[in-house]
């Protein structure tokens, strides 16, 4: 590889390594807003269930948590009281709950 090649090889890593810390999730934010919007029914953290049918947060990933919220944004997944509280939800916001949740302690499960 050349000396070129490599200074352009690592401007374009540079690029792309500040373009993903622009959009990636804030844990505070997510602190802040999971207490706004979802601690009600999940708890502060998540791991706290006001019935049975209220799944527990904390601990579950990333990635499950950002498509779940985005589903009942989308209208894609369907539930009376989590649709309307996931539509005011910014691709932001739902980024950094998912975060601030998926940081969390989960539950310990015995097999």
């Amino acid at each position: 590889m050349t000396k070129t090649t490599k200074v352009a090889v690592l401007l374009a890593v540079s690029g792309l390594m500040a373009a993903a810390g622009a959009s990636a999730a804030d844990y505070e934010a997510g602190k802040k807003k999971a207490g706004e919007v979802c601690a009600a029914c999940h708890g502060p953290n998540g791991d706290k269930s006001m019935t049975p049918d209220i799944p527990i947060l904390a601990g579950q990933r990333f990635d499950y948590l950002k498509a779940a919220l985005n589903q009942y944004k989308k209208k894609e997944r369907t539930n009376p009281m989590m649709m309307p509280m996931a539509e005011p939800l910014t691709k932001q916001d739902i980024e950094n709950v998912a975060y601030f949740f998926s940081k969390q302690a989960g539950l310990k499960v015995k097999y």
